[in-house]
């Protein structure tokens, strides 16, 4: 039985959750609910017992001085909580951790058994893949749910995938299993520029979220890095004449595909957001708990556009030095098995990446993939 002493009853809760590794193309679904644990001020109440889920070879533990003792983080997943204020306080409980190793069942039914203790009302879970689609245009975001019932009520994309998942399909079922309402948030990373951090593509995802629970979220400087991360691969394609063509390619095939998308839904929605963000709507000014996140060193708001010259296996969010060039643009070529070219062509191109949720059969994105169109569909 989970006892939660310490945490107070909380109001319309709704559970974020965001997992390091095959889900998490750039790191960009584990920096966004980073971000989250740091604008509202998160106060960890539990964490996962490393013990259980975490094969310590693959996921290593890292040591670090503290005041000259010697100190010991292991791979975990952590759970906090963050008290939203304004005119129709909201409530999130906040999971990050890493895909676990081992026990994957035990896990959901750990997480889930938490969202019940907590009265969590839906359960969001962010992931982030690797795609064809070029950095100069807006990133493709999918929502995507197992239940038929707010898949219609939420403009969302009920999933029809089949194929390799990874955690975040996983615990999405378990909810579904369960009666808990969940969705998944996926956010399409151009394959060619896959290198974390990808604040464009972090960003992309609170948007998406804030329109889907109705909450504003403090952007801080996030804006700001994407525009600097979109301008510094700017340069960096222009170097390369190949790139150059390719993202060209990218940019007409989008813009063919997307051409009834500049009316409409899309439009209304991004006006909706200007009002909310003019009018200074839900989550302006949250209470918060103002202690300590737990979150690693190199994750505050400079982290964003870190030089990633240095990472390598178990490099995670925040590992690299503050604010470095974006990640170089590779070569492009035909997709092959390390190319990762396109949603679920194969394994993701990062160090630190497993293989990218694939494709179906037929070789079109399915909700594992994560987004075919402008912003519905994802992992399964």
């Amino acid at each position: 039985m989970i006892e939660l002493e310490g945490v107070p009853e909380l109001i319309d809760p709704v559970m974020v959750a965001a997992f390091e590794g095959w889900n998490d193309a750039g790191d960009a679904a584990s920096t966004a609910v980073g971000h989250l644990d740091r604008e509202w001020k998160g106060e960890v109440f539990a964490a996962l017992d490393a013990e259980d889920y975490y094969d310590f070879q693959v996921n290593r533990p890292t040591v670090w001085l503290d005041g000259g003792a010697r100190k010991i983080v292991w791979p975990t997943t952590r759970l906090s909580v963050v008290r939203v204020g304004g005119e129709k306080p909201r409530d999130l409980v906040l999971v990050r951790g890493i895909e676990p190793s081992m026990r994957w069942r035990s896990f959901c039914n750990e997480i889930l058994g938490f969202a019940h203790e907590l009265g969590v009302e839906m359960v969001v879970i962010l992931g982030a893949l690797l795609g064809d689609t070029p950095h100069t245009r807006p990133v493709p975001v999918s929502g995507v749910t197992s239940d038929a019932d707010l898949a219609r009520t939420m403009d969302l994309e009920e999933t029809r995938y089949e194929g390799p998942t990874g955690i975040v399909g996983i615990l999405q079922e378990a909810c579904t299993h369960a009666g808990v309402p969940a969705v998944s948030l996926w956010a399409a990373v151009p394959h060619y520029v896959s290198q974390p951090p990808n604040p464009k593509a972090t960003l992309a995802l609170l948007n998406r979220l804030e329109d889907l629970i109705g909450l504003r979220i403090p952007l801080g400087e996030l804006a700001e890095d994407a525009r600097a991360w979109q301008l510094g691969v700017d340069q960096l394609a222009a170097e390369d004449s190949e790139v150059a063509e390719y993202v060209q390619s990218l940019e007409e095939a989008r813009d063919t595909a997307e051409l009834p998308e500049a009316s409409g839904e899309a439009i209304a929605r991004e006006f909706e957001r200007y009002l909310r963000r003019r009018d200074g709507g839900p989550g302006q000014a949250p209470g918060g708990h103002a202690t300590e996140t737990g979150s690693g060193p190199g994750e505050g708001p400079g982290s964003y556009l870190r030089d990633t010259s240095g990472s390598g296996p178990g490099s995670g969010p925040g590992s690299g030095p503050g604010r470095g060039r974006p990640p170089r643009a590779s070569r492009p070529g035909p997709p092959g098995p390390d190319s990762s070219a396109g949603p679920g062509s194969g394994p993701e191109s990062g160090p630190d990446k497993g293989p990218e949720p694939g494709a179906g059969p037929d070789g079109k994105p399915g909700p594992d993939s994560g987004p075919a169109d402008d912003e519905d569909s994802s992992d399964d």
